[in-house]
């Protein structure tokens, strides 16, 4: 089998046309024509790290998306699903991902529960890391998002650690910020790429201690513009990737942009395009083809490098994708979840003043990071949302041993009305809602218990919601469905007044305890800075 086009040579720099002889899977010789092609074949393309939770769809109806986009492997961390099932969502996971051509390299989950700060409904303890390894499941540790514990030498961490290390494991980075001496014996244990990276600074630190520096771009984290120098700096160090990546953005792009993005802007073509192929494949040792003879035929073509709009997607020699028509059937997955809560009344979510001034989390569009702010609190006995000065409660509801509900403050949002929710809540996926009264937030937070997992709006009476029946973060249907109803409710959210290009993104970050400054869970507001719950009103003292 002969297949046609300009190939980008990114191991000699230089794209020539020519043909590749594929036979068995194989790329068995490349051979150089005189024929002018308008089309370009290169190496399929590698998300270096994603949570396909986020997508809110299974691993194959991911696939189905993502071959349409160019990409022929991920290297994807199951903490989310980890979090609600443990091992049981790891295999689901895995399982699932048979089923399509796509190829998944899955970690095994470093931090599951997150944080002993908030109600998980599983744990992954070394034991089960070490198990994950054993079977293959599991090709790398994932994430450390707990550098504290491994700057202070937290037992459970370095034995989860010390395990990858004798298995010979990649172990992936989580250090927002982290700098100095800390730094440095956060690497000194093994591990070797972070996606956290906010600034240049940051990023050339970290890869002079020896980290190589995923570059991402998400739905709501997007680091590109900040950390994209790095390609002209030390293109050998980086990769890129989308990390969480919501339904509606997967159907428009996946890592195809950003590579046309980047070369539009006159960033080298070979060095970036060996950011999301030759270097997460050696890194991760993927065994994904690189355009090489004897390599898997893996590739993709393309209209043109500027534009990177997918024509073909071929995987292991076979064609899966072609000119909008999928060449590979997924029938769906059969739903697992775990989902044991009650529903909650409006005086669950009261706020008592027992001090003067109020704490409160301060939200920013497209970031994970929070600030705490502090303001003067009434004079009334019970705190109640201000609109005027976007002012709104918070509610986070465990969903795994019904606990009563927390309730905190929140800046960021801007919604006029109504309230959202969701059970897409980092780390844990416990039910979080801001709302701007307490009878839209019930009946948000209510319609995510009867669904038992899924997203919601409420206004006034009307509830609009997007079931998510498998663990309760992820649907059961296509993506371009689950795309077009997310999309519904974003839109809703948006009219209600929301401010925030991906309200329902910025809402699931605000649970994420491992993200400073000020967060809450379902036992308390969280100061992630020192590591500890904070009340909501206080005294301050000048």
């Amino acid at each position: 089998m002969g297949v046609k086009g300009n190939i980008i040579d990114i191991h000699s720099r230089r794209i020539f046309p020519g043909k590749l002889f594929i036979d068995d899977g194989i790329i068995k010789n490349i051979e150089e024509t005189k024929e002018n092609e308008e089309r370009y074949i290169l190496p399929g393309l590698i998300d270096a790290h994603i949570h396909i939770e986020s997508s809110m769809c299974t691993p194959g109806a991911f696939a189905v998306e993502a071959v349409s986009h160019g990409t022929t492997a991920v290297v994807a961390d199951p903490h989310e699903i980890a979090n609600v099932l443990g091992l049981e969502g790891v295999r689901f996971m895995t399982e699932d991902a048979k089923e399509v051509p796509l190829k998944f390299l899955f970690g095994a989950p470093s931090c599951v529960p997150a944080t002993n700060y908030e109600t998980s409904g599983a744990s992954i303890d070394a034991n089960d890391i070490e198990e994950l390894f054993k079977s293959g499941e599991a090709s790398f540790l994932a994430e450390m998002m707990n550098f504290p514990g491994v700057i202070l030498d937290d037992d459970d961490v370095i034995e989860k650690i010390n395990i990858a290390r004798k298995y010979g494991k990649n172990i992936d980075g989580h250090s927002p910020g982290l700098s100095g001496k800390e730094l440095k014996k956060y690497i000194s244990k093994g591990i070797t790429t972070d996606h956290e990276c906010s600034t240049l600074q940051e990023a050339l630190e970290k890869i002079s201690l020896g980290m190589k520096i995923l570059i991402r771009e998400g739905s709501a984290a997007r680091n590109l513009e900040a950390l994209k120098d790095l390609l002209n700096l030390k293109p050998e160090k980086v990769m890129l990737c989308s990390d969480d990546l919501h339904p509606e953005t997967l159907v428009e792009r996946h890592i195809n942009k950003i590579v046309a993005k980047l070369v539009k802007e006159n960033f080298n073509l070979f060095d970036t395009i060996k950011a999301c192929t030759f270097n997460p494949a050696k890194h991760y040792s993927i065994n994904a083809g690189l355009l090489r003879i004897n390599d898997p035929a893996d590739f993709i073509i393309v209209d043109n490098p500027a534009e990177m709009n997918v024509l073909e997607t071929w995987i292991n020699g076979i064609k899966v994708f072609d000119r909008g028509n999928l060449l590979f059937n997924y029938s769906g997955a059969k739903p697992i979840n775990k989902f044991n809560c009650t529903e909650i009344s409006a005086n669950q979510i009261q706020i008592k003043r027992e001090g003067n001034f109020l704490r409160v989390i301060q939200a920013f569009d497209g970031e994970l990071i929070t600030r705490e702010i502090n303001i003067p609190a009434e004079s009334e006995d019970y705190i109640y949302q201000s609109i005027n000065k976007d002012i709104l409660k918070i509610v986070v509801k465990d969903r795994y041993r019904n606990l009563p509900p927390v309730t905190g403050l929140i800046n960021g949002f801007g919604l006029k009305r109504g309230a959202i929710a969701s059970s897409v809540a980092h780390d844990s996926h416990n039910i979080i809602c801001v709302g701007t009264n307490d009878d839209d937030i019930v009946n948000a937070v209510n319609e995510i218990v009867r669904l038992k997992g899924g997203l919601s709006v409420a206004d006034a009476g009307d509830i609009e919601s997007l079931a998510l029946p498998v663990a309760g973060i992820m649907s059961d249907k296509p993506l371009k469905q689950v795309a077009k109803l997310y999309q519904t409710l974003t839109e809703k959210a948006k009219n209600l007044g929301c401010s925030l290009k991906a309200p329902f993104m910025t809402l699931s970050f605000m649970a994420l305890l491992v993200i400073p400054e000020l967060k809450i869970s379902d036992r308390g507001l969280f100061d992630s800075k020192q590591f500890r719950f904070v009340p909501v009103t206080f005294n301050k003292i000048n």
